[in-house]
């Protein structure tokens, strides 16, 4: 090409951002100055392309007929600032497929902000950055790679290819952008390569179609949220970690739990570690990626959520509000008190259920099982005839005893809940109060009442029947955190 028509081209070239971008030489010209910009963004026809093959066909072919461009905000010099600057298309709306369009546009998003950093400036001359992408090109004519920041300049080099190299012979003019030219320097991927690897969105939905077979609906809700969120996440800040699972690595996830952990606590961060590493191991058990490396991820210290038990006069106190207010949630206690149940255990609890002749209870537990203890005499003695009610209906309702409630579990929990804190507030107890601390204390009044019978060792064996601990060590722990076991007074030894 004619040394004219190249200087042509150029001119041309710094005329117009969006073929800035397609041109600029990427990971160069990074200066260090402030932020007066946003991280450049792609909006996708107003869906979220992560989740492409969720989408319904009508919905693709919507977000496709709309245009697609990135987007980024600059400091007003006038105002101080962030103003939102013009859509940057650069001709990406010509692809008629999501994977061509979102390509292009994420090295538009990738140069633009390569530009940025360089000092590209809206509101300002950017002769000064023309020139010095002037001069990176005629290095690349002359075989010498202009100075650049950080670089020292070398000679008698052959040039690299670089995108800005394939004008059309004879024209002046840039062609149009086209895959070919947008990614010259990118390494090949061999055909099978690519067609061997599993995206993110495709690991996540194996995954979670596993583990959904093997958690009960109520653990498999949480898990999912927790996983989802994550993919979220990568999808917002990392897409380019999408087209392949084996991208997310250590590192990736760190991030992640870090954004975590800045946004809520240190507990929450350690559940979405364990939720990840739980899905991770299934991955790799499925040979969908080599190793687990969320293993080697530390938890951090936290303080675990307690629920406190009542005082006598607490409970008496709460007891006689619920006689006069709210005879239904008093029944709702009455069978965790007396029955050491969970408050989830007893949402689960139909009709049917309760065996009343033979004095039993059958419920579904904490890990699924179908289990089934004593209906202690005390609770008999406190239930209302039952006989009318149809047993396959929920022994708790909103509305009473017995009747329909197709609700998720953890929806039921929250409903009660939400019901008791009324009464928490009516006695202004705080958030370590809850209906669980009705297991706890009666668990607590159980155990000091065997001690009072039994040695230690003794006690602590026919507390673990009742309690259904599946160790002796768990059933330990447990009365240590909820502080059951209370040395005597050592009074004595302070006296004369």
């Amino acid at each position: 090409m004619k040394p004219t028509d190249r200087m042509r081209a150029i001119r041309f070239f710094m005329s117009d951002i969006s073929l800035l971008l397609r041109n600029v030489y990427e990971n160069e010209y990074v200066f260090s100055t402030k932020l007066n910009y946003s991280e450049p963004k792609i909006y996708t026809g107003g869906v979220d392309a992560s989740k492409w093959s969720k989408l319904s066909r009508e919905e693709r072919r919507e977000a496709l007929q709309k245009d697609w461009y990135v987007y980024y905000s600059f400091r007003d010099p006038g105002t101080g600032k962030l103003k939102r600057q013009s859509q940057i298309k650069g001709g990406a709306n010509r692809f008629k497929t999501k994977t061509k369009r979102l390509k292009f546009l994420r090295t538009l998003q990738r140069n633009l902000l390569v530009l940025l950093e360089a000092g590209f400036d809206p509101y300002r001359d950017n002769s000064e950055l023309e020139a010095k992408f002037r001069a990176g090109m005629a290095g690349d004519e002359t075989g010498t790679t202009a100075e650049r920041p950080g670089k020292k300049a070398t000679t008698n080099q052959a040039p690299t290819p670089t995108a800005t190299e394939p004008l059309e012979k004879g024209t002046g003019t840039f062609p149009d952008a086209t895959d070919k030219n947008i990614d010259e320097n990118r390494p090949r991927v061999h055909k099978e390569e690519a067609e061997n690897r599993t995206s993110v969105q495709e690991a996540f939905e194996l995954g979670l179609k596993i583990k959904k077979s093997v958690l009960n609906a109520n653990s498999f809700t949480k898990y999912k949220s927790r996983i989802n969120r994550f993919l979220k996440w990568l999808g917002e800040h990392e897409p380019e970690r999408m087209e392949d699972i084996t991208k997310v690595d250590r590192s990736t996830v760190i991030r992640y739990l870090n954004w975590v952990l800045d946004r809520t606590s240190a507990a929450n961060r350690n559940n979405a570690r364990g939720a990840l590493s739980s899905f991770f191991t299934t991955l790799r058990d499925n040979d969908i990626i080599a190793e687990n490396f969320i293993l080697s991820i530390n938890k951090l210290s936290s303080r675990p959520e307690r629920h406190k038990t009542f005082s006598q006069k607490m409970e008496d106190d709460i007891d006689n509000y619920l006689a006069e207010n709210d005879q239904l949630l008093r029944q709702f206690i009455w069978f965790v008190s007396y029955n050491l149940l969970r408050p989830i255990e007893v949402c689960r609890l139909k009709v049917g259920d309760l065996d009343l002749d033979e004095k039993r209870i059958n419920y579904d537990a904490k890990d699924k099982l179908r289990k089934r203890r004593r209906l202690q005499e005390i609770m008999v003695e406190k239930l209302p005839d039952l006989s009318e009610l149809d047993k396959d209906d929920h022994l708790f309702t909103p509305y009473g005893l017995g009747g329909k409630w197709d609700i998720p579990d953890a929806d039921k929990r929250n409903y009660f809940s939400k019901r008791f804190k009324k009464v928490k507030d009516h006695f202004g107890l705080g958030k370590d109060y809850g209906l669980y601390s009705y297991r706890h204390t009666y668990i607590t009044k159980l155990y000091r009442k065997l001690r009072k019978k039994y040695p230690q060792q003794l006690a602590k064996a026919k507390l673990k029947q009742y309690t259904e601990h599946t160790t002796q060590t768990a059933l330990e722990k447990y009365l240590r955190n909820i502080d059951a076991e209370m040395p005597e007074d050592y009074s004595e030894y302070f006296r004369e």
